[in-house]
């Protein structure tokens, strides 16, 4: 039976353990260890717990990430990088470019959504966008999660990894549906590749044609030739994040306008803070929001 990405990622925190190196985070050795994505080792074999000072952990870790224990900073909440964040982005992120002293991390950056409040939930990999110095990888599948580790080690460069939750039993690989004559051309970030396809799937027995290309490393961001080539062909392509679309979505959608002189759109989160209830939650698009939103553009292209 395939590993999941849940059972991947663990494996890949023990093999970094094992190979003398740190991981760090707040209440790692906790019930669940967090969503089962983590050895049971403690910090005698390098899994060092951290105190509920956001700000200060980032802190130790940029210091572990000079010591060259390339640590993995395991952030349970993707909304926590508004606190975690600080230390990184302004010293690990320009110490290679500034002084020549490279400071490899690997953030784990863990999303999730569902009646958790405005600061824990969702994706928030707009944050580290912006900045020089991070590569942005986004894996939703062992083998890409894998990948994604290899180029770390392989590396010197600080990455930041956009986890979901969601993906965690996920065990297959995700291939890109391809038209040669869409009608529309997708280009979903995390959680949202499997709605994609989802959409894609159902649109096809109404007759529309819905490619999708999975975007899994936001930065540097480089769309396979054939994407672009498509996209070009169809005109009508759309950006799918599971964060806020003023972000990294839009910062995609133009990138993709300029190659290829299409009208390219966004669609994320909506314009509005979470709360702790069911019917206050703000979820990423679902496969009916994407069906949808299809179908109103192809209906304003047809007029």
């Amino acid at each position: 039976m395939a590993a999941t990405l849940r059972e991947t990622i663990k494996d890949t925190v023990a093999q970094h353990l094992n190979s003398g190196f740190l991981a760090f985070g707040q209440c790692l050795t906790a019930v669940g260890w967090v969503g089962g994505t983590l050895p049971e080792m403690y910090e005698d074999q390098g899994m060092i717990e951290l105190s509920m000072a956001d700000v200060a952990g980032g802190a130790f870790v940029v210091g572990a990430g000079l010591m060259k224990k390339r640590p993995i900073y395991i952030i349970r909440y993707q909304g926590f990088n508004w606190y975690n964040c600080i230390s990184i982005l302004n010293y690990a992120c320009k110490s290679k470019e500034m002084w020549k002293i490279p400071c490899p991390i690997l953030i784990r950056s863990i999303a999730m959504e569902g009646s958790i409040g405005p600061v824990a939930g969702s994706s928030h990999h707009s944050l580290y966008y912006r900045m020089p110095g991070v590569k942005i990888y986004s894996p939703m599948t062992p083998l890409e999660y894998k990948k994604c580790y290899e180029d770390f080690m392989n590396s010197d460069d600080v990455f930041y990894v956009s986890e979901h939750r969601g993906s965690y039993n996920n065990s297959e690989e995700l291939q890109d549906i391809e038209y040669k004559n869409p009608d529309f051309v997708l280009f979903p970030i995390s959680i949202t590749r499997f709605a994609a396809m989802e959409a894609s799937k159902k649109l096809a027995e109404q007759g529309i044609s819905v490619s999708v290309y999975h975007q899994k490393i936001l930065k540097p961001f480089s769309p396979a030739n054939n994407s672009l080539y498509y996209l070009e062909r169809c005109g009508r392509g759309l950006v799918l994040d599971d964060d806020y679309p003023d972000g990294i979505a839009s910062n995609l959608a133009h990138e993709l306008m300029l190659r290829t002189k299409s009208s390219v759109y966004t669609l994320g989160l909506k314009n509005k803070s979470a709360g702790f209830a069911k019917h206050l939650d703000n979820l990423p698009p679902s496969s009916d929001d994407i069906i949808k939103y299809i179908k109103e553009k192809l209906y304003a292209f047809s007029d």
